[in-house]
């Protein structure tokens, strides 16, 4: 019976995000973020983890930048992107995308912003952050928030605070750029939101990353 349960909610959300999409494929680009923004954005990230077979990628795609001060609303992000990659970001590694709930994303790799065990951020990744604190000071109705991330090696009393001081780490530095610290939060969840396979080194290399997500707020 949780089985035939767990079919229908996959069906159901999978039909849903169908319509979603077909929905914001005739609306403008605006529009098409207001629309995720105002709430499509979790019901269209559960429906697309279920279309792609993983609850678990789904929640991740749902969830995201997880609780923050304020209602997320949609963006057009064009600008801020194209800064944002044009400054090496691409050549480091560094994605830079617009998620489901309105946020845009730049998922920072850990071999390109610390060393092993460290907070200290590495002189290539400085460019890329001063693009993103142009784009602050530049749009202020723009917040942001860093969550850091670890892969399973080690305990938790090792993995989150060295995950709270990797996304400090980048928040001190936007700072200090000029955006002021009430727009910007840290926040370590450790080991907790895997996006590889902990049981190989690539899967680890994956999970060990800061995620910088711009947004706004009503």
């Amino acid at each position: 019976m949780m089985r035939t349960l767990t079919q229908r909610t996959a069906r159901t959300a999978a039909i849903g995000s169908l319509v979603l999409l077909t929905a914001c494929a005739n609306m403008s680009p605006q529009g098409q973020n207001t629309a995720i923004g105002a709430g499509a954005g979790a019901a269209l990230g559960a429906g697309l983890g279920v279309l792609i077979g993983d609850s678990g990628k789904a929640a991740l795609i749902g969830a995201g930048i997880g609780t923050v001060v304020g209602s997320v609303v949609g963006y057009n992000w064009k600008a801020v992107k194209q800064d944002v990659e044009k400054s090496g970001a691409s050549g480091l590694g560094i994605a830079v995308i617009e998620m489901p709930d309105g946020t845009l994303k730049v998922n920072i790799p850990s071999n390109v912003s610390f060393d092993t065990n460290k907070a200290v951020l590495k002189p290539e990744l400085l460019p890329v952050l001063d693009s993103v604190a142009r784009a602050l000071i530049q749009h202020p109705e723009l917040r942001a928030k860093a969550v850091g991330h670890t892969d399973s090696t080690g305990t938790d009393a090792i993995n989150v605070p060295l995950s709270q001081r990797r996304a400090g780490a980048v928040t001190q530095y936007l700072a200090g750029q000029g955006v002021a610290a009430g727009r910007l939060t840290a926040e370590g969840r450790g080991a907790a939101n895997p996006v590889g396979d902990n049981g190989t080194p690539e899967g680890r290399a994956l999970n060990r990353r800061v995620e910088l997500f711009l947004y706004a707020v009503k």
